[in-house]
């Protein structure tokens, strides 16, 4: 069974994620809130599957310019931490509707995705201007603007839900991160000193 989960991370997630759009879809009588959520969910979808199989590439991205090796196995596995963040950030901000600093840190994690994904064309140094999961991050980033411009208008949310909503998705999202660097055995804390000294050697 492990084995079976590690092989088949982005597949169990993607089945999981489907039942959870379809079990929205027969609740009916969604909130808007909700409705973005939903939204996210399909997009989060489609970003893995763009973003690591079609057509894919963005961990051998990352592999390069910290300069490291992952193998077939680690790089299938590396979808379970993934997949975990992503259904908190389905499952939470659906049931918490009510509690706009969920939906802040959604869209801004919408927003975060769009922007790596458009400054990592730089990074990386790619031959095109394109990173493995740029189109469906750029959607994200729309859709994020957009829940925060909805929660604005509508008075959703009180000051303290757009200034902690952000530190919500980082505290999340590192530890997401330094989950994934863990198993392809480096210390998190060093990702940004390898980054750099490979920014530095192409430029």
């Amino acid at each position: 069974m492990k084995s079976f989960i590690k092989n088949f991370a982005l597949e169990i997630y993607t089945v999981i994620a489907m039942f959870l759009i379809t079990g929205a879809a027969l609740l009916g009588d969604l909130s808007v809130v909700q409705k973005f959520v939903v939204v996210y969910t399909c997009l989060f979808i489609l970003h893995e599957w763009e973003e690591f199989k079609y057509p894919g590439g963005f961990a051998e991205l990352i592999a390069k310019t910290i300069q490291i090796r992952l193998s077939a196995e680690t790089k299938r596995a590396s979808r379970i931490p993934t997949g975990i963040f992503l259904l908190l950030f389905s499952i939470v901000p659906f049931c918490c509707d009510g509690k706009a600093l969920f939906a802040v840190a959604l869209a801004v994690f919408g927003i975060f995705e769009g922007i790596v994904h458009v400054v990592g064309i730089r990074i990386f140094h790619t031959k095109k201007t394109y990173t493995p999961g740029m189109i469906t991050a750029e959607i994200e980033l729309i859709a994020g603007i957009l829940l925060i411009i909805y929660l604005v208008r509508n008075h959703l949310g009180a000051w303290y839900d757009y200034v902690f909503g952000p530190f919500v998705f980082l505290a999340c999202f590192m530890t997401m991160q330094k989950t994934l660097t863990l198993m392809v055995g480096i210390k998190y804390s060093n990702v940004p000193k390898l980054i750099k000294q490979q920014w530095q050697r192409k430029n």
